[in-house]
């Protein structure tokens, strides 16, 4: 039988909290940086942490180049495995197909990886003969 606490906590949960149980930061710190910094949107307008979340809420969560819409489909304050992370929401269709045709964009453009450090001296050299055509 659950306890009172745990079922309290499973009826209201706080929107940092639950970013974190469903697995889309690693700490309720980083969940509360991001909603403070507007990168997520509870029902299409900023929240702020202590907002409770909703069965079937909408949010888009910005991260990094990519941006999720997703639809609530459960309620947990605790964090467990991705599989059963997963199963607290769903990301819209519309959101998978932005996302991976910018992944594709970003992909024909070769801006996949960062530089990993300095040129070698073929790459040097290559530049060099680029700079010195264009002159």
């Amino acid at each position: 039988m659950a306890s009172k606490a745990d079922k309290m906590s499973d009826d209201k949960v706080r929107l940092d909290k639950w970013l974190w149980a469903a697995r889309f930061y690693r700490t309720r710190a980083l969940a509360k940086q991001a909603i403070e910094g507007g990168k997520v949107h509870y029902q299409g307008a900023k929240a702020k942490c202590s907002r409770v979340v909703e069965l079937q809420a909408e949010m888009k969560i910005r991260q990094g180049f990519e941006e999720k819409t997703i639809v609530v489909l459960g309620l947990s304050g605790s964090r467990k495995g991705a599989p059963e992370a997963a199963l607290m929401y769903h990301e819209t269709a519309i959101s998978e197909k932005a996302r991976s045709d910018l992944a594709a964009g970003r992909k024909a453009m070769g801006q996949t990886s960062i530089s990993a450090g300095r040129p070698t001296k073929k790459q040097r050299r290559d530049q060099h003969r680029f700079e010195q055509q264009q002159l």
